[in-house]
């Protein structure tokens, strides 16, 4: 591919399909400037550093999430909705670990403030508002499913719950099923 097709989408395009194939660590300017043919100077008309690069590909990946999510959950309440939204975390995960991994890291502030997460909470946001929580119960809520989900595919991704009876899917199930009784038992009036 030469010079005149790179823009900072194809860059940043290219810099997840690199995570995902080697890993996120291995997202560099000089591997792109490899994979394209060109010198490592020429990227940076495209992209500042790698630094804004990683958060270019954790704000892709958000957007990639944010619309597998909002097909998911489309026209589903309640518990439907919420394993729906965790099976796009999971299926995501899967498909795409490098990209995964993005999502893991601290979010640099633009990234916090961009369309992708803020789309990506919002569609949180209504699924846990379809269990009636009051609003000052909402980023318990939040973080409580967040912990949940990613603690959950970190583990599996590691290998860590493979070596036992009943296959990690079962144990998927129960922990959305237990994340669905917590949600509509949710205590009220407790200490912030």
């Amino acid at each position: 591919m030469g010079r005149a097709n790179l823009t900072s989408a194809v860059v940043v395009a290219a810099a997840a399909e690199l995570a995902d194939r080697e890993g996120f660590d291995a997202i560099t300017l000089s591997a792109l400037a490899r994979r394209f043919g060109v010198q490592t100077a020429s990227l940076y008309s495209h992209v500042r550093d790698r630094s804004s690069l990683l958060d270019s590909v954790h704000e892709l990946a958000l957007g990639e999430l944010a619309d597998r999510i909002a097909i998911s959950i489309g026209g589903r309440s309640g518990r439907d909705a919420l394993v729906a939204l965790a099976d796009a975390h999971r299926d995501y995960a899967r498909q795409f670990p490098g990209r995964w991994s993005a999502l893991q890291r601290p979010a640099a502030a633009s990234t916090v403030h961009s369309d992708a997460a803020g789309r990506v909470v919002a569609l949180t946001l209504a699924v846990l508002r379809g269990y009636q929580l009051p609003g000052t119960e909402l980023v318990h809520a939040t973080r409580l499913l967040g912990a949940t989900i990613n603690g959950f595919l970190s583990l599996e991704a590691s290998g860590s719950m493979g070596h036992r009876e009943p296959a990690t899917e079962v144990s998927w199930r129960r922990a959305l099923d237990a994340l669905d009784t917590a949600f509509r038992c949710w205590p009220t009036g407790g200490k912030s």
